[in-house]
């Protein structure tokens, strides 16, 4: 038998965590490194790096090394946020045969749970070598706001990658786990969770080793990724005023540039103003070298980053608003995510919450921490009490209606397990079968949304419109697992279906993607 890790498998970077003697501890390669980055880099032939000596790839070479893909995961091709994302990024995406967004590279095309399969495969290699036993099994962690989809594609990952999923986590969640685990509190805490690539806020009640999520919300294109382009595109204008050259469209200037914004920003935390210099940026007509020289201070960058800040806290509305509470009434405020070590969003959440947030613990590891400890609760016999986990459904499902119109069924934020139904009429006379379409998300209008199935109940009374009623039922288990039923009320003939959630690769996919033993 092999050990059970907990792994954050983050937009940025990834942490790997098992329990050791009763205590979360976070796993460090050999160079003594614990937060990977989660970067996977194409070089010659076959060969596939992950990781720190990926990233060292990506100034010289950013055509052929990824990074973000998670922001990918579960998309849709024609999506606004997959559109966002190509204009970004050096490598390719491509539209996948199930109109799924994927990654191109070398000519190449890579489902992105491929992508993130690597690695997981580097995180799982990590943990083997640094407790000198096989890993059997990982709990992993995903924003609160993810959707069906994209939970699958995490899965899908898990399996390419030779590892047995126990179960998907939210990352606050886990959070509030490595937080309050044993620790008998009875309060109200908030999660504010601002990662590489998404943003996440949930509200939890605990009670003893109750962990109770109230009420969650998110933006899954707000991260550290945006603070770096904010910075990115201040030094583009710099450079363009000082030497009239436009990097626009030059991926690798604009790749520079990038690393020079996330270093200057994490020198800020620390210092009032820093000196930016970057060589190689470009040519002028007579063939010399180009390069920019600017000041860069931390009222400059708050000025550039505080949008975004703002941004995190109308979310914060959000949750608050769906669990009742106002700010004054949350007991403890546990910032998550690499982003919350920067002084200035520190502040700002802490004159938002009318407290400061607590900082024993490590917000880039906090997350990996929790979701070991449920790796260990699920696989390993102990005589601690286990943790009960109650969560929310992160987003609102719902049928689609006559005129395209999304009629909510489960809105977000509901305490699961839960059942929920509604009566609807035929919309048409002689009306034979009605079609449930199931769509998840926030959208009135339901082609919005993500559409995650539908079925057909057939055989009504044929009858004037409005006569013949349906009962259109859902009921999601403490797993996730969504159930959908339609009854005919006069009849009580019914059908029902279980909602498969699909990354858009089937189950043959994903099983011929698996890696072998070396990974790849």
């Amino acid at each position: 038998m092999g050990i059970a890790v907990g792994i954050d498998l983050g937009t940025s970077n990834s942490v790997v965590a098992t329990v050791i003697e009763g205590q979360a501890v976070v796993l460090a390669d050999a160079e003594g490194r614990s937060v990977h980055p989660s970067v996977v880099a194409f070089g010659y032939g076959n060969a596939v790096v992950v990781g720190h000596r990926a990233k060292q790839q990506l100034a010289y070479a950013p055509e052929n090394t990824v990074f973000s893909a998670k922001r990918l995961i579960g998309r849709r091709f024609n999506s606004d946020e997959v559109d966002r994302i190509r204009r970004m990024v050096a490598w390719g995406v491509a539209e996948g045969p199930h109109g799924d967004a994927r990654v191109r590279v070398k000519g190449k095309v890579y489902a992105v749970p491929e992508i993130s399969a690597h690695v997981l495969a580097h995180m799982k290699g990590i943990a083997e070598q640094a407790t000198g036993q096989a890993v059997d099994g990982a709990v992993i962690t995903v924003p609160a706001y993810f959707n069906d989809q994209q939970r699958q594609a995490t899965r899908d990952a898990a399996t390419i990658a030779g590892l047995k999923c126990l179960r998907i986590i939210n990352e606050p969640t886990a959070a509030a786990l490595a937080y309050g685990y044993g620790q008998a509190h009875k309060q109200h805490i908030v999660v504010y969770d601002l990662g590489g690539g998404t943003f996440d806020v949930s509200v939890l009640r605990l009670d003893g080793e109750l962990f109770e999520v109230v009420s969650t919300a998110g933006d899954t294109f707000l991260g550290g990724d945006d603070f770096d382009g904010a910075i990115c595109d201040h030094l583009a204008e710099q450079l363009k005023a000082q030497t009239g050259l436009d990097v626009t469209g030059n991926h690798s200037a604009r790749t520079k540039l990038l690393e020079a914004a996330e270093r200057a920003k994490k020198a800020l935390s620390k210092v009032n103003a820093v000196a930016v210099k970057v060589p190689g940026l470009g040519r002028d007509p007579a063939g010399n070298p180009i390069g920019l020289q600017t000041p860069l201070d931390q009222g400059t960058v708050q000025r550039l980053v505080m949008p975004l800040i703002q941004r995190s806290f109308a979310v914060c509305d959000e949750a608050l608003t769906e669990a009742g509470l106002t700010p004054g009434q949350i007991d403890h405020v546990l910032l998550v995510g690499g982003m919350t070590r920067f002084p200035l969003v520190r502040e700002a959440v802490g004159h938002y919450f009318q407290k400061q947030p607590l900082d024993h613990l490590n917000p880039d590891q906090v997350v990996a921490q929790g979701a070991a400890i449920q790796a260990f609760a699920l696989t390993a016999y102990s005589d601690r009490p286990a943790a009960v986990l109650l969560d929310v459904t992160p987003q609102t499902l719902g049928v689609r209606m006559v005129g395209g119109f999304l009629d909510p069924i489960i809105p977000r934020n509901s305490s699961i397990p839960t059942e929920m139904g509604k009566t609807f009429t035929t919309a048409h006379d002689n009306q034979g079968e009605v079609r449930i379409q199931v769509y998840q998300g926030e959208s009135r209008i339901a082609a919005e949304n993500e559409l995650l199935g539908e079925f057909i109940l057939s055989g009504l009374r044929q009858a004037p419109r409005g006569e013949v009623k349906v009962k259109v039922s859902f009921s999601i288990d403490a797993d996730g697992i969504v159930k959908v039923s339609a009854k005919d009320l006069e009849t009580g003939r019914s059908v029902e279906t279980t909602l498969q959630a699909s990354s858009n690769l089937t189950q043959a996919e994903v099983e011929e993607l698996k890696f072998d033993e070396l990974g790849f």
